[in-house]
């Protein structure tokens, strides 16, 4: 091992060799712990330290690092106090997560560090965000954030990296190249050798350097960050190393050949850095010494204060509190009374442009929403008056984006991110389930990002452009899922989407963007989320619906002749429970009705509820209907007989009957 001391003075690279110490104490501390059944899991990183450290020292402080669960060097090169790790380490609550997450499964904007969660890639794009956000605010900083050679199998890896090619993202997405997923060697991962190799495809620029060379990735990150600074650009960064032990401490090592630790424990980071140390007369056995008892005397303490904590006494108010970022919402009136006629779609952009004259921290992205407009055209014209910079196409990689906007939310911004058509929010799940929705729970960050969903049936567009998929997020504490039926409630809910920091999925019915239409306030106005409307006032039966359904349950009532509460939810989580209680109390009779198919749709909660808090008032059991438990076809009849409209018909008269 080849180390080149170049201009760097005897301080830097002191700290350097304390920046590898540290980790490697820590962690053989831990494995005692662990041994005396004191800490119930590890992630090792021996042998794999000198890529944490020279890499965090590489960077400013006030620069974001998202890193793994072999890099404690990270936390300890930004001078984490190693009593605040412990803590966290152990599930107490003076952790950063409050014993919600354990080992490096959270983040710290006070030191710039984003933790992981358990998804691999998944982080990557939430860089991308993190380095958008600096860009506009034209701060001159880069991102790095880690990645395995395992975890760069996963499509999050394709997608981040291609984003920030196109974008010029100033991220250094440095690869661990360790030979091994878990058990999984490399050559059963992957086909190439290298994967600087892969730079070229992404147009990327890309550096290997040997990874247990502490100076040699310092140098090199220094360098690159310096430069990206200046020049905004990704960067791939393979560094080549090995795991001395196994993926975590339970899985053993028996998998990897004996030759292998032999080869690579000869490169061992610390041991190799501190004698060239040594034999440069920059490090003496005294320093050594000194630098040990120092760390020993830190540990010791941590261990016995956070071991003297007590352990968390679950508090069911407090837990509930935390899901999320405390917001009230309320109702803004218009400055005005002035209103013009306004399409569904028409309300909905207008809501977007008085967004984004608001909050000039909001960014707007998804795949043709720029010059195009959109393919609903709900953003048309945006470009000329917001620019590219905050109107942006994306590729096709809704995960990347909407980790993107995760990101920007880091970075105290607002995003907008526009599915094309609902069905394609698949794509992006595990960002708006694992990472937006429990972001403030595990880390009191805020994820300030909506995500407008276009939904439904009814416009012969087959299985995958006409689901009903609201039921799937409903599920998902952290989320505020809305559901406008009319132009009115649409820009006043989006206008309050924009003003609340949590996630918001907008749910807007296709076939309701131009087939309807009413008078607007033209000014900028919100409604408070979690409140239900009557739109139509009776006293035999409460139907409750929201969507292109509250439309269906009005002609129906108006051709039956029927009396009846028609109540539209418009925001399904929250949901106005009162509202719904006020109203079947009121006609003994309930009906829950939407467009979403029957089995586990949003009907099965809400008539669980009135069944057990109106169960005294009701006169008959709770009905619900929605669609077929098919998917959407596509022929016309096939998808009328898929939807629940004639069926409705036929169900409200039984238990008008009943």
């Amino acid at each position: 091992m080849i180390f080149q001391k170049k201009f760097y003075d005897n301080n830097t690279l002191l700290k350097l060799y304390k920046g590898i110490l540290k980790p490697r104490m820590i962690e053989e501390k831990m494995l005692i712990l662990l041994r005396q059944g004191k800490v119930s899991k590890w992630f090792s990183g021996i042998g794999q330290e000198a890529i944490s450290a020279g890499a965090t020292l590489a960077l400013d402080k006030d620069e974001y690092i998202l890193p793994l669960h072999r890099n404690l060097g990270v936390f300890i090169n930004r001078d984490i106090p190693f009593t605040k790790l412990l803590a966290q380490w152990q599930g107490k609550y003076s952790g950063f997560s409050k014993g919600r997450e354990r080992s490096f499964h959270f983040g710290t904007n006070e030191y710039h560090i984003v933790g992981m969660i358990s998804h691999l890639g998944a982080m990557l794009g939430v860089a991308d965000g993190i380095a958008l956000g600096g860009v506009l605010k034209e701060e001159k900083k880069v991102a790095l954030v880690f990645s395995g050679d395992g975890g760069a199998s996963e499509g999050d890896f394709h997608e981040a990296l291609n984003t920030a090619a196109v974008w010029d993202l100033p991220v250094i997405f440095l690869i661990e190249n360790n030979g091994y997923g878990l058990s999984t060697p490399s050559n059963e991962q992957f086909r190439f050798k290298r994967f600087i190799d892969k730079g070229i495809g992404y147009g990327m620029e890309t550096h290997q350097v040997d990874g247990n060379n502490v100076l040699e990735v310092y140098d090199t990150i220094k360098n690159l960050a310096t430069s990206m600074r200046h020049r905004p650009r990704p960067v791939l960064l393979e560094c080549m190393t090995f795991r001395m032990r196994g993926h975590e401490e339970a899985s053993g090592t028996k998998y990897v050949p004996q030759e292998l630790f032999d080869e690579w424990g000869k490169k061992d980071p610390l041991t190799n850095y501190e004698q060239w140390l040594l034999k440069e007369n920059i490090l003496t056995n005294e320093i050594i010494e000194q630098y040990r008892n120092e760390i020993k005397t830190e540990i010791d303490h941590a261990v016995e204060t956070v071991f003297a904590e007590p352990d968390i006494t679950p508090d069911t108010n407090h837990e509930l509190a935390d899901v999320y970022t405390p917001h009230v919402s309320v109702s803004t009136p218009p400055a005005t009374k002035n209103k013009s006629p306004k399409r569904l779609i028409d309300a909905i952009s207008d809501g977007m442009r008085q967004a984004m004259e608001k909050h000039p921290n909001l960014v707007l992205m998804g795949q043709d929403i720029a010059d195009y407009g959109g393919v609903f055209k709900a953003t048309q014209g945006f470009v000329e008056l917001f620019g590219k910079g905050r109107v942006r196409n994306t590729p096709l990689c809704e995960s990347a984006i909407i980790g993107t906007a995760y990101g920007l939310s880091i970075k105290g911004m607002k995003a907008m991110v526009e599915m094309q058509f609902a069905d394609f929010v698949t794509c992006g799940f595990n960002q708006i389930v694992n990472n937006l929705a429990k972001s403030h729970y595990r880390w009191e960050q805020p994820a300030d990002v909506v995500v407008r969903m276009p939904t439904g049936a009814g416009v012969g567009a087959g299985p995958f452009h006409s689901q009903s998929n609201e039921a799937w997020f409903f599920h998902v504490p952290g989320l505020k899922i809305l559901y406008p039926s009319s132009p009115a409630d649409a820009k006043g809910l989006l206008l309050a989407a924009f003003e609340d920091p949590n996630p918001v999925l907008f749910f807007e019915h296709k076939a309701l963007y131009r087939s309807l239409e009413e008078d607007v306030y033209d000014d900028y106005y919100t409604i408070e989320i979690g409140k239900a409307k009557k739109v139509r006032e009776g006293n035999e039966v409460s139907i409750i619906t929201y969507g292109a359904a509250v439309y269906w349950a009005g002609e129906v009532c108006e051709e039956l002749g029927i009396d009846a509460d028609i109540v539209d939810l418009r925001s399904l989580l929250p949901w106005d429970k009162e509202a719904v209680e006020a109203s079947v109390n009121k006609t003994g009779k309930a009906m829950v009705f939407h467009e979403d198919t029957l089995t586990g749709g949003i009907g099965a909660e809400i008539a669980a509820h009135i069944a057990k808090h109106c169960f005294q008032k009701l006169d008959a059991p709770v009905y619900r209907c929605g669609s077929l438990d098919t998917p959407v076809p596509f022929a016309i009849s096939l998808e009328q007989n898929f939807l629940p409209k004639e069926r409705f018909k036929k169900e409200l008269l039984e238990l008008m009957n009943f």
